[in-house]
């Protein structure tokens, strides 16, 4: 996929999230954004996705301009599978039906299809014996993987990935980073914010630098984590990478 923003701004109150954000992107199927908290990478990934539109500027995928009027939003958002950092399941439902619902009111399927869909990736994720319990009954590493089940059943675009580990502790981390590396060996395309320099490293062939709501440095990963060229990107790797 291809991906080019102009002077993307995204203002709450006082606070510029994202300060007239440029770059623009070759083709690529994964995609990493880093850069420390507060920077702007969740806010770029929930325009990216149109779960927020900014203020101001031009977004364009695969050469397609994405218009922020809420109808076209609503399309956008459809077409594209997003996994949160809080995994977002719905605590009331089973992981059946939490991949289910959104197949069946949301993309149209008869309530058969989406539970025959549902269940061939739950067994592939290895949480077919998972499949009538609640969020609550799972770990955090089986909701997560539930939540990712839930955004490939739709078939999106692409996936968007906000810190999908930041809560899990390093064996559900291993899990879900595991899965995440089998997507992207599809060739599924990507874009994935993590503080997880490895992965970061192993997974993309495009990284994007973000700090202080600006795209400060971009291109292929083994460039920037190898020679990267600004003060701010090389002082933030020495930090992250020192233990």
């Amino acid at each position: 996929m291809r991906l080019e923003l102009s002077a993307i701004t995204k203002c709450f109150g006082h606070q510029r999230a994202l300060d007239g954000l440029t770059l623009t992107l070759p083709e690529f199927h994964a995609l990493v954004i880093i850069g420390p908290s507060g920077g702007g990478k969740t806010t770029l990934l929930r325009v990216i996705g149109g779960l927020e539109p900014p203020d101001a500027g031009e977004l364009l995928i695969d050469g397609e301009r994405i218009e922020f009027g809420e109808e076209s939003l609503r399309r956008h958002r459809r077409s594209i599978g997003t996994v949160f950092q809080a995994y977002n399941l719905f605590p009331h439902l089973s992981a059946l039906e939490n991949i289910t619902l959104p197949l069946e009111k949301v993309h149209g399927n008869s309530p058969e299809e989406a539970r025959e869909t549902a269940r061939a990736i739950l067994d592939r994720f290895q949480l077919a014996p998972h499949a009538a319990k609640k969020p609550a009954q799972l770990s955090g590493g089986q909701q997560q993987r539930v939540a990712i089940a839930r955004a490939i059943a739709i078939k999106p675009r692409f996936l968007l990935l906000d810190e999908p580990t930041s809560a899990l502790d390093p064996e559900m981390t291993a899990e879900v980073l595991d899965i995440i590396q089998e997507l992207r060996r599809e060739g599924r395309d990507l874009i994935l914010a993590t503080h997880h320099m490895s992965f970061a490293r192993t997974v993309a062939d495009q990284c994007l630098f973000v700090s202080a709501g600006q795209a400060t440095e971009w291109g292929p990963a083994a460039e920037l984590f190898g020679a990267p060229r600004s003060d701010e990107l090389r002082n933030f790797l020495a930090k992250v990478l020192k233990y």
